[in-house]
């Protein structure tokens, strides 16, 4: 499997050694930066790694900063893209079933080397559960949402809309 990778300055180190599994378990690696501990802006390498899965050019992403928050809000940004902040396996895995995530965010300074390893493979080895109707629908509303552009939401009776108070 080809892996787009990528991170900030937060999370290099990490995604170092989420380079070496990577490499130990024979996926090519392109890697989209940083290469150093040197301050970096998330956004730009999260668009880049983005891109790379959403084109095509590359099978899945793993995005590393310091928690996994920035880069994950980043991903989703691109088109296409279905980023998930994993801190535990079963999200790892379920995010693949269910959600066909196809960028992986985590946070170095939230889990250890032992965690990203045990997260990386539930990830790259989970498949999604394309055979059962309710998830390719909800998938597929998510696709939808790509093309969408902001507007008044609909609100539930006795749901308070942002800024308001009940």
């Amino acid at each position: 499997m080809r892996i787009a990778l990528g991170s900030d300055h937060a999370g290099f180190r990490l995604k170092q050694t989420v380079a070496e599994f990577l490499a130990e378990w024979s996926h090519e690696v392109e890697d989209y930066g940083c290469y150093d501990t040197l301050p970096v802006d998330y956004p730009d390498v999260a668009r880049e790694v983005g891109l790379a899965v959403a084109e095509g050019r590359c099978d899945r992403g793993i995005l590393v900063c310091s928690n996994g928050v920035g880069m994950s809000i980043a991903a989703n940004k691109v088109q296409g893209i279905r980023a998930a902040l994993c801190h535990d396996t079963f999200s790892a895995r379920r995010c693949r079933e269910h959600n066909d995530a196809n960028v992986l965010c985590l946070g170095e300074w939230v889990i250890g080397q032992g965690v990203a390893r045990e997260l990386v493979w539930a990830f790259l080895t989970t498949g999604f559960l394309a055979d059962h109707e309710r998830h390719v629908r909800r998938v597929g509303k998510i696709a939808a949402l790509d093309g969408e552009r902001p507007g008044p939401t609909p609100t539930a009776p006795g749901v308070a809309r942002a800024g308001s108070v009940l």
